[in-house]
């Protein structure tokens, strides 16, 4: 029978060495002290305990610790055990700290990021309660490579109502991310022996490079008034799209070109690849459905709650035309998913209505942000003009011509995270380049966001 201190404590690594035990445990406690392994505070095993894990003597363990605090390497209280002393730490040589400088800019209006300080902490704490304690033992397990069916029944119905997708759980597959369900995209249409993805002018340069970078070609489409021209070159075999809001240039697929792309698809045999882009997030205009709900076996619809909730929740899905749900899913090997426990608190989430409330929240604060920005440029920098304001969770703001580099410079000057749009201009297009910053008002939090528009306006030209 297991004694009663047996459970209690902590695992304390240690190799004593030396002509006696007692030595030799000295020896090895001190050094784990002096070089910062063990730091200031931590509380040690007791005597009991770490005599147990060792296989010695209680009294050779007690007499060492006796040892040190003697000499002020420990300490010891009634009731709070031996914890390491609070002394001066020498590093070991050749490691000597370096100062940390921090790049963080004082406000940050790069696009990508939400308010993380309005996460609904309380919501999600009480959906993951109640999912946890719905959960059968068996969800703890490995699972469904796909993901929790909890989750893509979820899913399934909320899609449909909300963004007009067609699909089933079935053909639902959770990810780790949108750069996660690109990268296993991108390495089944390799091994489909395609060699060509066409992606717009204007778009996330991490995307390309997860193309590039599987064996693909990306091939720029053009980009005039209307937007993107999305019919893609011959030998393409693939487009990538944001057809509800266009990163960065913020506007939505013309109708007519979303028929045309689909029409490509069908013709061709070709894939739209759809990534629905803060999607959820509208303010002056009626919402774009799903551009997969044209033709669910033609284009794959790929979502994340990066936006709508937080990157770090790691949670992304895609819904997939007949055949491709089994070929994305025996290529994810060794590609993490997000953890099961998230995954059911999210499917609590969305039934029980905390999603959709959260997002009608999250949707009037940033339309209250977006309209304060207007009118901080309307009245400081009217030679700017703003667009892409519609929906989602930045603006471009068109400059003067060649004063684009200019502002970027002057928005580091006043510690702005701001980016240029030639940043996310592709290599390879004709489009003629615009002069233009991208501001997202996603992540500053509300009582930082008129001092991120007096930086802002102190920036530009």
């Amino acid at each position: 029978m297991a004694k009663p201190w047996s459970t209690l404590g902590v695992d304390l690594h240690l190799e004593p060495a030396g002509p006696g035990l007692r030595r030799g445990l000295t020896d090895a406690l001190r050094e784990a002290v002096r070089t910062g392994r063990l730091a200031a505070g931590t509380r040690l095993p007791s005597s009991r305990a770490l005599a147990a894990d060792l296989g010695i003597a209680r009294n050779t363990v007690a007499d060492a610790y006796a040892d040190l605090v003697a000499e002020g390497w420990l300490t010891a209280r009634q009731g709070s055990g031996t914890r390491v002393a609070d002394r001066a730490v020498v590093p070991p040589a050749g490691s000597a700290p370096r100062p940390r400088v921090s790049t963080r800019p004082a406000y940050d209006l790069r696009p990508g990021t939400p308010d993380l300080a309005s996460f609904p902490r309380a919501e999600w704490l009480r959906a993951a309660r109640r999912a946890l304690n719905a959960a059968p033992h068996d969800a703890l397990g490995y699972g469904d490579p796909r993901g929790r069916p909890e989750l893509r029944t979820a899913l399934a119905g909320y899609l449909a109502r909300a963004r007009g997708v067609r699909t089933d759980p079935e053909r639902l597959l959770v990810l780790g991310g949108f750069a996660h369900g690109l990268t296993l995209l991108a390495a089944v249409l390799k091994a489909r022996g395609v060699h060509t993805v066409a992606v717009e002018s204007y778009g996330l340069h991490v995307h390309r490079d997860l193309l590039t970078a599987a064996g693909l070609r990306t091939v720029p489409l053009p980009f005039d008034a209307r937007g993107t021209d999305p019919v893609a070159p011959a030998g393409a075999g693939a487009v990538l799209l944001t057809p509800a809001h266009q990163f960065p240039m913020g506007v939505p697929l013309h109708p007519d070109r979303r028929a045309a792309v689909v029409d490509w698809a069908r013709r061709t045999g070709g894939l739209v690849l759809e990534d629905d882009y803060d999607g959820e997030f509208r303010y002056d205009r009626q919402p774009v459905g799903a551009l997969q709900g044209l033709d669910p076996d033609r284009v794959v619809h790929l979502g994340t709650a990066s936006k709508s909730l937080a990157p770090g929740l790691r949670l992304a899905w895609a819904a997939l035309p007949p055949g491709l749900a089994d070929d994305l899913t025996a290529t994810r090997g060794g590609l993490d998913t997000s953890g099961v426990l998230d995954q059911l608190t999210l499917a609590e989430f969305l039934t029980s209505g905390a999603y959709d409330r959260h997002v009608r929240s999250a949707r009037l604060r940033y339309r209250r942000r977006r309209d304060a920005l207007v009118a901080a440029l309307a009245g400081r920098a009217p030679e700017v003009r703003v667009t892409g304001i519609a929906a989602g969770l930045h603006a471009v703001l068109r400059l003067p011509p060649g004063t684009e580099q200019q502002t970027v410079r002057a928005a580091a000057w006043q510690s702005l995270g701001l980016y240029g749009l030639s940043l996310f201009r592709h290599p390879e297009a004709v489009t003629e380049p615009l002069d233009a910053v991208v501001v997202g008002y996603g992540t500053p939090p509300d009582h930082a966001w008129s001092g991120a528009l007096d930086a802002l306006c102190r920036a530009l030209p």
